[in-house]
């Protein structure tokens, strides 16, 4: 297809999307597909805690019709198949036989979502590069569509989620975010089942924001603890508040409205141009750096204060004391909640901050990037488990990579 024709279609998927509905985005991207020379499109979607591919049928409304929760338990799988090296590496796969397959990752910014699988009978280079562009234009459409109804939410579950953690992942942003200077990924398990941990990162124009939560217990309380959390701390920091000032939003609030609950928590800032690090602990593990494919030890380890919700005799409490740190180049920020490293194996053994560093430090030695490195990471935690946590499991992890002047 000619350059200009191309341009058009693009535009024209784009300004139909805006009355397309999730279920319509299948048949509408084949179409496009088709009329750069592929003969076939399917959309493949990564489940909640990415082990399977799931195609997203054609067809469907609104969530209406056959998708069905468990529909995840279906697919390719993410691990051991062309596609799932797709998702998982962030570049295109091809396989040949009777017709060329063409396996292109979706993403969301820097969110990996899923997999656009093409099949053509021949690739030319310029086709090759106008499928990116489709490629790249799905995820945005899919990763807007997905809000607007129950059909993505339902098909990359592989069973029903408790209601605490319903509550929780409403809250939580996508699990990678990042810019030209930083990249934050988080994950969260049990998915479907966890009751008090929840983490948070955003970017600002001068420094992007993380928190790692771990409310008390594992009921809806636990939930609606770590959710008051999130919103009084982004509630602080939108109207300009401080670390220190998000850490007495949050305890006055637990204190005021759920009197019998308290979290521990760290809360953070890293200043995008120049790598200060700015963080406040609240009876929570430390934060550790990873640098050159070594944990930096002591690195950020600082006296640490109580947790948040205690009770108190006191009306004025004390006020949060902010540490700072100075990062590199390449270094990367892991805050992880309790549950990681007290996670044990049938035989009674943790597995332990070191099983935690090893892993990480591979993933780097390997090339991996963050959001690929946790998801094995979780992994081999769950496996630890035999497949299912005692206690929430939550790792968030952040690189500082910044854009250097030419010549440094």
């Amino acid at each position: 297809m000619e350059e200009a024709d191309f341009s058009r279609l693009l535009a024209d998927l784009l300004a139909e999307s805006h009355r397309l509905g999730p279920g319509d985005l299948p048949g509408r991207v084949r179409t496009a597909a088709q009329a750069v020379g592929m003969s076939d499109a399917v959309i493949f979607l990564s489940d909640l805690q990415q082990i399977r591919l799931v195609p997203l049928p054609d067809g469907l409304r609104h969530g209406e019709g056959t998708a069905q929760q468990g529909a995840a338990e279906t697919g390719v799988a993410v691990d051991g198949s062309l596609a799932g090296w797709a998702y998982r590496t962030g570049t295109v796969q091809l396989s040949s036989g009777s017709d060329l397959v063409l396996w292109l990752p979706l993403v969301d910014g820097v969110e990996r979502l899923g997999v656009l699988r093409l099949t053509a009978s021949a690739l030319e280079s310029a086709t090759l590069e106008q499928c990116k562009s489709l490629a790249s234009l799905t995820g945005q459409l899919i990763a807007a569509k997905s809000r607007f109804g129950d059909l993505v939410s339902r098909l990359t579950r592989s069973k029903p989620m408790l209601l605490q953690a319903e509550l929780a992942w409403a809250f939580m942003p996508p699990r990678t975010i990042g810019c030209p200077e930083a990249t934050s990924s988080a994950i969260l398990e049990p998915a479907y089942e966890i009751g008090g941990d929840a983490f948070d990162h955003t970017l600002t124009p001068t420094a992007l924001h993380m928190a790692v939560i771990d409310a008390m217990g594992h009921d809806l309380a636990s939930g609606l603890c770590a959710a008051v959390a999130m919103a009084g701390s982004r509630s602080t920091r939108r109207s300009g508040g401080d670390l220190a000032d998000i850490a007495s939003t949050v305890d006055a609030a637990l204190k005021r409205w759920l009197p019998d609950r308290l979290l521990t928590g760290v809360f953070a800032d890293l200043a995008l141009a120049t790598g200060a690090l700015t963080w406040v602990n609240r009876g929570h593990p430390p934060p550790m750096i990873i640098r050159r494919q070594h944990v930096v030890h002591g690195a950020l380890e600082r006296p640490v204060q109580l947790p948040l919700g205690l009770p108190s005799d006191h009306e004025e409490r004390p006020r949060a004391v902010v540490h700072h740190a100075q990062l590199e180049p390449g270094d990367r920020l892991l805050i992880h909640t309790d549950g990681v490293t007290e996670a044990r194996s049938a035989t009674g053994e943790l597995f332990g901050e070191n099983r935690l560093i090893d892993s990480i430090i591979r993933a780097a030695a390997a090339g991996e990037p963050a959001p690929e490195a946790l998801r094995r990471l979780v992994r081999a935690i769950l496996a630890h488990h035999n497949g299912h946590l005692a206690d929430d499991a939550t790792i968030l992890l952040a690189e500082w990579h910044p854009v250097l002047e030419a010549g440094r």
